[in-house]
């Protein structure tokens, strides 16, 4: 680095007209490459400090997470390095996914994982991304074709976005929902095409906006109130999202029982309309989310204060839908791991007592996502850059988890999985660029094993061809 930051200096002072704008232009290029190195020394560190999280590690995934610690090297840095060594470490992988001996060896956004009695065809997860193209909560054409697209694109598990309990639960008038029968029969529709047409599962998000409901819909202005037909907002306490938004009442224990029904109601429903799963979501700022962090939350009764009085009514809504739906069937909890907002909000520490808490209520694996609880928060973005807080909850806790945030290469994926730093990876916004992404990341790599649509096979051969004829260029 010194070696770089010298010569670039260098140049510049030979470039520019004046020492000043040579100094100006080298401290523009190198801030970045210093932030990523100081980046990339914390997550080493952290690494060594709290490396008795990893000792239980089997001693392949403990050198592959050690290599890997700094997020610089990745998991076709290695294969450059090692090919040898890192086939070795994915035969292992696959094998304790109780992949036959006899298979070939596939990286491991490729593996099977289970879940009760769901089984994935790999480690891919489509994110809970918004549509805002429901009517009246019903899910339209636009959700059959997006969901279904999405399901032949190769990714083991999709997963809606957030399906509301209500009608005044809903974030936008564009939110769908699942509180009306016409909405279990469309979302019925929607689930058999993607069994009949695809091997992925899917799943349901549960949720209620809480103080973050009534507003537009996000090409029109992301959290903004709408200008008419706005719904009464309830949330943990009377603090709104923001000084635009509507100021919300605290909820009474007569509409506490009525929402936890309604999530209920919500979950039976998933399972009639036949959804593989559902996600309780408890992140971002909505409402159950609004009961855990005490930024949102001010309450002066048995629901407010210490982590175990703000976690009594999220857990007692997730155990009623936990005993309405199917014990084969799993469920999932998104969680914000941070608020960003220092000690004042759920911090790191708190977020790993909030996961176990979850599973112990019946959780089958924690969605680790961070932030978006507060308009104070100050997120510290970067590749990957939530991943940390899941691989704590990980392999401190021993509880299953799905990274999400910032992940766009099959690179990412392959690195967090085999460093055991989550069981699941989310892939948000390249899927909404790439339908087909997990496919394509696969060709990519050299993959030849993932299953295309049968009408689609020709476009999968030419994919295959153009994706080894660059991989020949690079290596000449």
């Amino acid at each position: 680095l010194a070696f770089d930051s010298a010569i670039s200096l260098a140049d510049y002072l030979h470039s520019e007209s004046t020492m000043e704008a040579a100094f100006e232009r080298y401290q523009e290029e190198r801030r970045l490459e210093l932030l990523r190195l100081q980046s990339a020394a914390r997550n080493s560190l952290e690494w060594f400090e709290e490396v008795e999280r990893y000792l239980d590690l089997d001693s392949v995934q403990f050198n592959y997470s050690l290599l890997t610690r700094s997020q610089r090297i990745s998991h076709e840095n290695l294969r450059l390095r090692d090919p040898d060594w890192l086939n070795v470490a994915e035969k292992w992988f696959q094998t304790a996914a109780g992949v036959a001996d006899n298979e070939p060896v596939r990286p491991p956004m490729f593996t099977p994982f289970k879940l009760r009695g769901m089984e994935l065809k790999n480690r891919i997860v489509v994110s809970p991304m918004a549509q805002y193209k429901a009517v009246d909560g019903n899910p339209t054409d636009w959700h059959l074709i997006h969901y279904g697209e999405r399901a032949k694109g190769g990714a083991g598990l999709i997963y809606t976005e957030m399906t509301c309990v209500s009608p005044e639960g809903r974030i936008t008038p564009g939110c769908p929902g699942l509180y009306a029968p016409a909405h279990e029969t469309a979302w019925k529709r929607l689930t058999n095409f993607v069994h009949a047409e695809t091997e992925a599962k899917i799943c349901c998000q549960i949720g209620h906006s809480g103080r973050k409901g009534s507003t537009n819909i996000g090409w029109e202005g992301m959290d903004k109130p709408l200008t008419d037909g706005n719904w009464d907002l309830v949330s943990a306490s009377k603090i709104p999202w923001s000084d635009e938004n509507a100021i919300p009442h605290e909820a009474t224990r007569v509409e506490m029982d009525r929402i936890r029904d309604q999530f209920v109601a919500a979950a039976e429903m998933a399972n009639r309309a036949g959804f593989d799963m559902i996600e309780l979501h408890a992140a971002h700022g909505y409402l159950i989310s609004s009961f855990i962090s005490p930024v949102s939350n001010t309450r002066r009764d048995n629901y407010g204060g210490n982590l175990e009085n703000r976690l009594r009514y999220p857990l007692e809504v997730f155990r009623a839908m936990r005993a309405a739906w199917p014990e084969d069937k799993p469920i999932s909890v998104r969680i914000s791991a941070n608020d960003w907002v220092g000690e004042a909000g759920v911090t790191p520490q708190e977020a790993l007592e909030i996961a176990c808490a979850f599973q112990a209520g019946g959780a089958d694996i924690i969605d680790v996502s961070a932030g978006q609880t507060s308009t104070k928060a100050e997120p510290v973005y970067g590749r990957m850059f939530q991943t940390p807080f899941s691989d704590r909850i990980r392999n401190e806790a021993g509880i299953c988890t799905m990274a999400v945030g910032n992940i766009y290469e099959a690179d990412h994926a392959n690195s967090i999985l085999m460093a055991g730093r989550a069981d699941l990876v989310a892939v948000g916004r390249p899927h909404l660029a790439d339908p087909y992404w997990t496919l394509h990341q696969g060709a990519s790599i050299g993959d030849r094993l993932a299953v295309w649509p049968k009408p689609y096979e020709a476009g999968r051969d030419q994919t295959w061809r153009l994706a080894d004829r660059e991989a020949e260029v690079v290596r000449v």
